[in-house]
Formats: C-alpha cells, sequence, structure tokens
C-alpha cells in the first residue's frame, strides 16, 4: 500500500532508498539541509577547476551495476566509466615507488620483482580473497542485520577463523617485504579500522582492489550522484534542498513527521540517512535508542583535512591516485585509534582527477586533492591546518622530486570543524563506524528503531558500513524493511 515517506538527507544511501522506495509505489519527499545534494559526494567548482569534495575513488562496479539493474537500467545509461591504468601508485621515498597496475598478472610481477617467491603468495591470497569477495558482497552485505544468524551460512562456517584473526597476521604470514605489506593493508583502511583490529574475513577488499580495479567516473563522483538522482526523479521522488530538518515527531510512540524549517510536515515513515547519532538527538531522549556513552565506545573511522588545491601547470611523477606510505604507518594509525592527537608525520593521499579527466581543471592546469587520515574529535584550527599543509607539500615536493608551491592558484580546506558543520558529523568523523569484528553486521546501530514505530535509519553507521557501495546496499536493505514491516 502506498505511504508518504520522508528522507532526511541526500547522500548516497538516502538517494538509493528513495528510489527502491518510489519503485515500490510510495510518495517519496528527501529534504537536504545543503544547498546541493549528494551529502559527503559534493562538489567544489573554483576558477574552473572541479574537485570531489568527499569520495574519490570507485571501487566495486559490481555493486554499481547490480543497483542500477534492480531499475532496469546501467551505469553506463547515466555516466561513463574509465579504468584507471596504472590503478595508483604508492611511494616509499624519493622517487621510490611502486606502481599498481590494472590487473592482477602485471601486479603478480610486480610483487615478484620486489620479493622473492611472493607472486605465488599474492596468487594464494587473491584466490582467498575472491572466495570471501564471492560470500560477502554477493550475499553477506544483503542481510539487514536484524539477528546473529544472518552471518550463519555453509560458506562463513568454513571461514570462521577468519573471523578470529586479522588481515596484519594474514598478510605477514605470506609476505616479509614491508613495501608489500603496507601495500595489501591499504584496501582495509576503507573499513576505517587498522589492520590488526580488521577481522581476516575482510581480506575481500584486496579483491576489489586488484581483482575488480580502480574505476573513474567521468566528470568525477559527483556524476553518480547527479545519476542516482536523476533516476530518482524519473521514479517520482521530489527533492528539497535548504530544508534543515529541526525535529522528528513522535506521538504515541510513533513517528508522524518532521519539522522542516519551522514547519511540520506529516508522514507515515521517516527515515533518516543523516549521520546517525544526530538523527537521533532530532528526538526526545526517551525515543533514542542508543545513549552518549554507547557513542562514545565506539570505535570510529578516521576524520580527514582535506585540501583541494588549484595548480597553474601539470604536476609530474604522480597519477591520479598516488599514497605516501614514506613515513611510520603504525605510529600514525597509533595517533588515529590509540592516542588520539595530530599525527608528528602523517601519511597522505593525493589524487589528481585532471590526470584523466580533462573537465577536472583548465587546460595545462592540475587539480590536486590531498588528505590525511586523523582522529575524529580533535582540535581543528587554520593554524593546524596550515602547519600540516606545509608539512605534506614539502615533502611531496622531496618526493617527487619536483617545485610545486609556487605554482599554487588557490586551496581550500576541510577538516574536523566542517564535517560537523555541514554534516553534522559524530566528533566530525569522515566515513562513519569502522568494520571491527565487534561492530559488524547485527552489531551495528539498527536499521529499524527499536523504540519509535515506523521510524529508519540508513548510511555508513548502519549495516553494512563504510563506504560507497555499502551506503547503496544499506539504501537498498532498509527499503526492504520498510517494505516488510509497513
Amino acid at each position: 500500500m502506498s505511504k508518504k515517506i520522508v528522507i532526511i538527507g541526500s547522500g548516497f544511501s538516502s538517494l538509493a532508498a528513495a528510489c527502491y522506495l518510489a519503485k515500490a509505489g510510495n510518495e517519496v519527499i528527501i529534504y537536504e539541509k545543503n544547498e546541493t545534494i549528494g551529502g559527503r559526494a559534493r562538489q567544489l567548482k573554483k576558477e574552473g577547476f572541479v574537485f570531489d569534495i568527499g569520495p574519490t575513488w570507485y571501487w566495486m562496479p559490481d555493486v554499481f551495476e547490480r543497483f542500477f539493474a534492480d531499475f532496469n537500467k546501467k551505469p553506463t545509461d547515466y555516466y561513463e566509466l574509465i579504468k584507471l591504468s596504472p590503478a595508483y601508485q604508492v611511494y616509499f621515498g624519493q622517487l621510490d615507488f611502486v606502481t599498481i597496475a590494472d590487473n592482477l598478472p602485471e601486479i603478480v610481477n610486480t610483487f615478484e620483482s620486489i620479493e622473492k617467491r611472493s607472486g605465488k603468495q599474492l596468487e594464494q591470497f587473491m584466490a582467498e580473497a575472491k572466495s570471501n569477495y564471492d560470500i560477502a558482497i554477493k550475499d553477506l552485505v544483503y542481510r539487514p542485520g536484524e539477528s546473529p544468524l544472518e552471518l550463519i551460512t555453509l560458506e562463513t562456517a568454513k571461514k570462521v577463523n577468519q573471523f578470529f584473526s586479522n588481515i596484519s597476521k594474514d598478510v605477514r604470514k605470506r609476505f616479509k617485504n614491508t613495501k608489500l605489506i603496507q601495500i595489501l593493508e591499504f584496501p582495509v583502511l576503507f573499513l576505517g579500522a587498522k589492520p590488526s583490529d580488521t577481522p581476516s574475513f575482510y581480506s575481500f577488499m584486496n579483491y576489489a582492489d586488484f581483482g575488480l580495479g580502480t574505476w573513474h567516473p567521468k566528470n568525477g563522483m559527483y556524476s553518480v550522484i547527479l545519476a542516482i538522482e536523476t533516476l530518482a526523479k524519473e521514479l517520482g521522488v521530489k527533492i528539497e534542498t535548504n530544508a534543515n530538518v529541526e525535529k522528528i515527531d513522535v506521538i504515541n510512540r510513533k513517528a508522524t513527521g518532521i519539522l522542516v524549517n519551522n514547519k511540520i510536515v506529516p508522514a507515515e515513515v521517516v527515515l533518516s540517512g543523516a549521520d546517525y547519532h544526530h538523527s537521533e538527538t532530532l528526538l526526545d531522549e526517551n525515543h533514542r535508542q542508543y545513549t552518549e556513552k554507547y557513542w562514545s565506545k565506539k570505535t570510529f573511522a578516521p576524520s580527514s583535512l582535506l585540501f583541494y588545491v588549484g595548480f597553474d601547470k601539470k604536476i609530474e611523477n604522480v597519477e591520479h591516485h598516488s599514497l605516501f606510505f614514506d613515513v611510520d604507518f603504525d605510529i600514525h594509525a597509533e595517533a588515529i585509534y590509540d592516542n588520539p592527537k595530530w599525527p608528528e608525520e602523517p601519511l597522505f593521499y593525493a589524487s589528481f582527477p585532471s590526470k584523466t579527466d580533462t573537465n577536472s581543471a583548465p587546460n595545462g592546469k592540475e587539480a590536486g586533492i590531498f588528505l590525511i587520515p586523523l582522529a575524529p574529535g580533535i582540535e581543528d584550527t587554520n593554524e593546524l591546518r596550515e602547519l600540516y599543509f606545509e608539512k605534506i607539500i614539502s615533502r611531496f615536493e622531496y618526493l617527487t622530486k619536483q617545485e610545486v608551491k609556487n605554482s599554487i592558484i588557490f586551496k581550500e580546506s576541510f577538516c574536523v570543524n566542517d564535517f560537523i558543520k555541514e554534516y553534522n558529523s559524530y566528533k566530525g568523523n569522515a566515513y562513519g563506524m569502522a568494520n571491527t569484528l565487534l561492530q559488524t553486521a547485527f552489531l551495528r546501530p539498527k536499521l529499524k528503531s527499536k523504540k519509535v514505530k515506523n521510524l529508519y535509519f540508513t548510511g555508513q553507521l548502519t549495516v553494512p558500513g563504510p563506504g560507497v557501495p555499502p551506503a547503496l546496499i544499506s539504501g537498498k536493505l532498509v527499503s526492504d524493511l520498510i517494505e516488510k514491516y509497513q
């Protein structure tokens, strides 16, 4: 039966849920507090440069294909995909980098050239990673986290040990070379936890990396947001921007609507794709499922200090995606997870979308995005931002053996305070809640409120977890639950 459903926020999970709910015949309206849609995946345009403010990696293309196929569409109906070749590079010292190809056989050869017999080890590791991917991404992540029994299948029973070991141990059993270890540990950072705290089963992220490759949607990740917006509107979804939701109305333990810009909007179902912690602050305290103590004890994925930089020349010796692992990984991880503080010497990531996409920068110029992972909730000042930009740009010049500081036309920054202001993000986290063993599946905050009827949640703090593909899946899962329980 058709219902009026209001959705808070317009990130990937909200847009995906809106599409499914509208397809099922419901009246769906999205309310977005910012001027533009997309949540963390918005865009910055300045002086002819275009930057993705949030996600820049397009992994797991099969998840996007599965999403669009649910509407008899394909990603290519809406945007052009370019497979990056090479996928990315990892710097360890001055012009000392490892280039990751766009196919596994070449990556095997690269490993073998760095450490004898590691090629064969990588093939075995990747076979296991592919098996995990087939179980996790084709099956387990499409379960709504309502019961621990969802995790118990014939396939997972065979892999039970992998839930109690961790990625760090597994990689070190097979590989001795520090460079190879760091390259293999890097993908789990997308899950928001240290490799030593991430179950071995999550090696499926390595298959997402080496097996499926790294892609770039033409005009950036925002073109995917625009694609899903187009689909949503084709299905009849209405979207209102500059619409700040101030309260979720509850009568007799039942959600009855929302207060938007001081005006009550009645609804039969309320779905929040905003930050979960913030969403619950829109409720009276007795209707909240999780206390402040609950949130304070959870392991959150990092926040980030980001810089969006316009250069007046082309930058050399870098790929579309470049990682800079020339300092101690463990010490930086400690500053994020164990003893939250600004890292003395941070690892960082740089993306140059204009290497692939001519629309990202004016002719002869380069668009650069720099990211430092940080502990959520730490102090954020303009002075600290400047200090850390100087640190990484000096290292960048040394490592890539070129002068770039004098070629900067402008730079914009985004950090903890901005994540809080723009997205109501808990402690300014960038990626949600980490996927550790005790924060997986049914142990994550629930899609369906246990206290308020007709109230649901979606996004990176709930099931299945952080990242763009999981956000799309979260939208599908919550829409299925709404259809099931309404």
